[in-house]
């Protein structure tokens, strides 16, 4: 075991934990309000509304999330970098970078299992909740906003810490789309060390110390907010 490389490598795996958490986070942000959206579109009653959320939630939830990656990097950019007219719009400067390619996948697939998470916390709301703010004359409008959504959210926060997990662990596919992540970088450093073991439990390592603050930071919203 190498222990001098494991200690020279952990500045620069350190470092790159930078590009993780900004992976993470805004992909985390988007996939939140998509995630919303879409749960109250399979709440509603019209069937093509709530058929279109679920078709969403289906295909982003029942497809790997590399596959999903290389379609929108590689698909979708191939497709509009050889046609001229998508070439000069704004949806090339979007696609053509590595970084926003797998943010709109990250977040497309963090808000499919979101939506599903925040439906289910919907669904478990007492109706005495509701009947208790239109007793005292409150609009649907404002139960909704002011009573549904922060007892959902309340309610799905151990799920979605899961989530939270789940996709930080997920932001290391950025690799595979030549993003120098934590994973980047690690494989990077191997390439010109031959040494993978030493590297990987370094990096694994911080990977497992951003999971026990997500884990516990979680734990503490759930006893702050319980009821």
């Amino acid at each position: 075991m190498d222990f001098e490389l494991m200690i020279s490598s952990f500045p620069k795996l350190l470092s790159a934990t930078v590009i993780t958490l900004k992976l993470l986070s805004v992909s985390l942000i988007i996939g939140l309000f998509v995630g919303l959206l879409f749960a109250i579109l399979r709440l509603n009653k019209n069937i093509f509304i709530n058929k279109f959320a679920y078709g969403y939630s289906y295909l982003f939830r029942g497809t790997p999330l590399l596959v999903q990656i290389f379609i929108i990097y590689y698909g979708l950019g191939n497709l509009i970098g050889n046609n001229e007219f998508l070439k000069s719009s704004l949806l090339w400067t979007v696609l053509k970078e590595p970084y926003w390619c797998a943010i709109i996948a990250f977040a497309l697939n963090t808000g499919a299992y979101t939506s599903e998470i925040l439906r289910s916390a919907f669904q478990t709301i007492k109706p005495g909740f509701i009947e208790a703010g239109k007793s005292l004359g409150i609009s649907s409008r404002i139960i909704f906003y002011k009573i549904q959504i922060p007892i959902a959210i309340r309610q799905s926060l151990p799920a979605y810490g899961n989530e939270i997990i789940l996709m930080l662990k997920g932001t290391s596919l950025a690799s595979t789309v030549t993003l120098m992540d934590l994973t980047g970088v690690a494989k990077y450093i191997i390439s010109t060390t031959f040494k993978p073991i030493e590297v990987f439990i370094v990096a694994g390592s911080i990977y497992l110390f951003m999971t026990f603050l997500v884990h516990n930071f979680i734990k503490f919203l759930e006893k702050r907010y319980s009821y």
